[in-house]
């Protein structure tokens, strides 16, 4: 029997866009995040990059790249076009990333135990940090 339709008979649809997806299954916490992230490069179906309006089913092999550059492989088990309890929302994908080497876990290690790199900090820039780059600004 083909996917649409025994998609017509349990009422779900054989097929959904991947922005939607990525935020049903609780990927991304945003459909916006996983549109960004789409049009970022960080999101391949099946060997190839995607865009947010691509069509994805069951069996589809979604590559994702974290911020923090971790990988993550899903397969798509099934697809839900509105949102469901995030445990129903980790059936909608099986992860087989494989697990991290050594060498990964103890690097992850040092780099929390070593902590935030000097300029990283968020938000707006304090008193000094405006005059130094006003000082540099009007220097130019």
């Amino acid at each position: 029997m083909p996917r649409e339709l025994a998609a017509a008979d349990t009422g779900a649809p054989a097929r959904v866009r991947l922005d939607v997806w990525l935020d049903v299954a609780c990927v991304c916490k945003t459909r916006s995040a996983a549109r960004q992230a789409c049009l970022g490069g960080k999101i391949a179906v099946n060997g190839t990059r995607a865009k947010p309006h691509r069509e994805i089913g069951a069996g589809d092999r979604i590559d994702v790249t974290t911020a923090s550059g971790r990988r993550r492989e899903l397969v798509v088990r099934a697809v839900a076009p509105r949102h469901v309890a995030k445990a129903e929302a980790r059936a909608l994908y099986e992860d087989v990333t494989p697990p991290p080497t050594p060498e990964e876990v103890e690097l992850r290690e040092l780099l929390r135990l070593a902590g935030p790199t000097p300029g990283s900090r968020q938000g707006a820039p304090d008193r000094r940090q405006r005059r130094l780059r006003r000082g540099a600004r009007d220097r130019l």
